[in-house]
């Protein structure tokens, strides 16, 4: 209940102070961004990360703001770094408040099965984090907190994030770098990037069963 409290008074404020309406006007913020000079990226990584852990708030904007300001390398940096910081976050919050009461609740329903396997296997529930954070479609905020309701370690957690969340963090920087740049054809090729990373869990199923049960093997699942 206190952090519910919490995000409610922060999200009042924001609203109160126009900054949710600053989030969702691309051009504003990158203004904000660039009027803040060495304090930009500060504010970048603040946001990004606020934006993870209270899902009203739209992160796009934000990494697309950062790449137009410092372009593609030191606005992914800022962007992973942002994202992760919040996928920790909330993570953790999720951990604290509801992993023994979902334990509890399941009982000896998780104690056999499949679903037990899948759920106590740390590889799986890995590559289960990794292959989201490919999804641009599914909330990354939603997952961060799905995650922390199960046994996987928070150090395995947060690699798994890492490594997913890389290369949307690039394409999205830059994307904004060249939109500011006004070169559309660039643009285009960086849609279909992201595109492509999309895709990338669809192939893993399309892969031939020997190829995947080879990967599996290596990973260490059954």
């Amino acid at each position: 209940m206190a952090i519910l409290a919490i995000f409610l008074v922060t999200a009042l404020v924001l609203w109160y102070m126009g900054v949710l309406e600053v989030l969702r006007d691309g051009k504003g913020l990158e203004e904000a961004v660039k009027r803040l000079g060495p304090y930009g990226p500060a504010l970048v990584i603040g946001l990004m990360t606020l934006a993870i852990v209270m899902s009203p708030i739209p992160s796009a904007p934000i990494a697309l703001a950062s790449g137009a300001v410092y372009g593609h390398t030191w606005g992914t940096l800022y962007v992973a770094i942002g994202s992760e910081a919040g996928a920790l976050i909330a993570f953790t919050i999720a951990r604290l408040i509801g992993h023994d009461a979902l334990k509890a609740w399941l009982g000896t329903r998780l104690s056999t099965g499949f679903l037990h396997r899948f759920v106590t296997s740390q590889n799986a529930l890995m590559m289960v984090v990794f292959a989201t954070r490919l999804m641009p479609f599914l909330s990354f905020d939603l997952v961060s907190y799905a995650v922390g309701l199960t046994p996987l370690k928070l150090w395995r957690f947060a690699i798994a994030t890492l490594l997913g969340i890389l290369p949307a963090s690039f394409l999205l920087a830059h994307f904004g770098d060249e939109l500011a740049s006004g070169d559309l054809q660039r643009v285009g090729l960086t849609v279909l990037a992201l595109g492509g990373i999309t895709l990338l869990p669809v192939a893993w199923k399309m892969a031939p069963s020997r190829y995947r049960r080879a990967m599996k093997q290596w990973l260490g699942l059954r």
